[in-house]
C-alpha cells in the first residue's frame, strides 16, 4: 500500500475533481447526485436484478444480458450494511475503482518501474469517460479483477490468475478478454511442463462459460445468451457496423451529438494505441486482453453511445502514453496529466448530464 500510495493520490485527486465538476454541474441543472450515479440507466437493472434476481418479470428476459457477480455482491452487502442498494452498489463501485487503479500501478510498476505505474493508474482515472468509475456500473469491478489477473499471470501466480479470470467473467461479456489472457499465458508456460499453468488455463473460460450456459438453460436453446443479446440489438457482425458507424460520426454527419463523436474518436485512438502496445512488445497476457476486448467491441454490430465505457478496462493501451510521459520533461508532463484531468472532468459531467443518453 505505500509503494502504491503516489498512484492510489493521484487517482483520487483526478477523480475528485471530476466529482467536483459533476457536483456543481449537477446542482446548476436541479439533479441530485446519488440519483445520477446510482439510480439510472444500467445501473437500475443491476439493482433490480439485486433485488429480484432474473427471472421475475417484467424485466426477463432482457435482464439475463447483465452478468451477476456485480448484483450479486449488491445483494450480500444489502443483508449485512445499512442503506439503500444503489447507495451500497456506489459504494462498491468507489471501492473496486481504487482496487483497479493499485492493480493498474502494480502491472505498471512491475513492467516498467514505479513512475510508470503511478501515470498509468492516474491516466485511467483521467481517461475521456472515466465518470463512470464511480457510477453503479461493473466498469470499476471488472477492471480490479482484469488488472489483479493479468498481474498474477506476470507473477506466475496462476491460482489467484484463475480465479480472478472466472470472477471476471462472472462480471461482464468481455470477462472473455480476461479468460484469453490466462487461457493464453497458461497454455505457453504448460509447453514448459509447469502444470498449475495449464490448470490455470483450463479453469480460466468456467465463469463466462457458466454463465452464458445458464442462460442458455433458462431459454431452452443453446444460444440463449445471444439471443437476449439480440433482442438488445446486439449481435456480431466483423466489424461492419462500427466503420459505418465512424464513417458516419467524422465525415459525413453535420449535427449529431458531440458525445457519439466523443465515442467515435475514443475507438480510434484504441485501435492506434494497440497498434503502439505491439510495437512496444508488451507481454503476451496484455496483447491478447486488449486484443480479444477490442475485437468484441469494434466487432459488435449493437448499440454505439456505450463502446468507449466498454473499452475503459483496457487500461494497457495506456501503457506507451504512461511510457512517454515519465520519459518527457516534467512541465510537460505535468501539462499533459492536468489537461488529462481537466478534460476527463468535462467530458464526465456531459455524459451524466448533457448527453440524453446512457453512458
Amino acid at each position: 500500500m505505500r509503494h502504491a500510495a503516489p498512484a492510489l493520490l493521484g487517482y483520487l485527486a483526478v477523480r475528485l475533481l471530476g466529482l467536483a465538476v459533476l457536483t456543481r454541474w449537477a446542482h446548476l441543472k436541479g439533479h441530485g447526485l446519488l440519483p445520477l450515479l446510482a439510480g439510472s440507466w444500467d445501473s437500475l437493472w443491476y439493482l433490480d436484478i439485486a433485488g429480484h434476481g432474473y427471472t421475475a418479470e417484467p424485466s426477463y428476459p432482457r435482464n439475463l444480458a447483465f452478468f451477476p457477480l456485480f448484483p450479486g455482491l449488491v445483494r450480500a452487502l444489502s443483508a449485512v450494511l445499512p442503506g439503500s442498494r444503489a447507495a451500497l452498489a456506489l459504494g462498491l463501485a468507489v471501492v473496486c475503482s481504487l482496487a483497479a487503479a493499485w492493480g493498474i500501478f502494480a502491472v505498471g510498476d512491475r513492467l516498467r518501474g514505479r513512475r510508470t505505474g503511478t501515470v498509468l493508474a492516474v491516466l485511467w482515472g483521467a481517461s475521456p469517460v472515466a465518470a463512470v468509475q464511480w457510477t453503479a456500473y461493473t466498469e470499476s469491478l471488472f477492471t480490479a479483477l482484469a488488472a489483479w489477473a493479468l498481474f498474477a499471470v506476470l507473477d506466475g501466480r496462476w491460482a489467484w490468475a484463475a480465479g480472478l479470470a472466472v470472477a471476471a467473467g462472472l462480471t461482464r461479456p468481455t470477462g472473455l478478454a480476461v479468460a484469453a489472457a490466462v487461457s493464453a499465458a497458461g497454455l505457453l508456460a504448460g509447453r514448459r511442463r509447469e502444470g498449475r499453468a495449464l490448470a490455470a488455463a483450463l479453469v480460466a473460460p468456467l465463469g463466462w462459460l457458466g454463465y452464458v450456459g445458464w442462460v442458455g438453460l433458462v431459454r431452452g436453446r443453446w444460444d440463449g445468451y445471444f439471443e437476449v443479446q439480440r433482442l438488445w440489438g446486439n449481435q456480431w457482425d466483423g466489424g461492419a457496423m462500427t466503420l459505418r458507424a465512424l464513417r458516419k460520426y467524422l465525415v459525413y454527419t453535420q449535427y449529431e451529438p458531440f458525445f457519439l463523436s466523443v465515442v467515435s474518436v475514443v475507438l480510434l485512438l484504441s485501435a492506434g494505441l494497440f497498434l503502439c502496445a505491439l510495437a512496444d512488445r508488451q507481454p503476451l497476457p496484455l496483447l491478447v486482453f486488449t486484443g480479444v476486448l477490442l475485437l468484441v467491441v469494434l466487432g459488435s454490430g449493437g448499440v454505439w453511445f456505450p463502446r468507449a465505457r466498454f473499452l475503459l478496462p483496457g487500461f494497457p493501451l495506456l501503457l506507451p502514453l504512461a511510457s512517454g510521459i515519465v520519459r518527457a520533461r516534467r512541465p510537460a508532463a505535468a501539462l499533459v496529466l492536468t489537461g488529462a484531468a481537466l478534460s476527463s472532468a468535462w467530458l464526465g459531467g456531459h455524459m451524466l448530464l448533457v448527453w440524453d443518453g446512457a453512458p
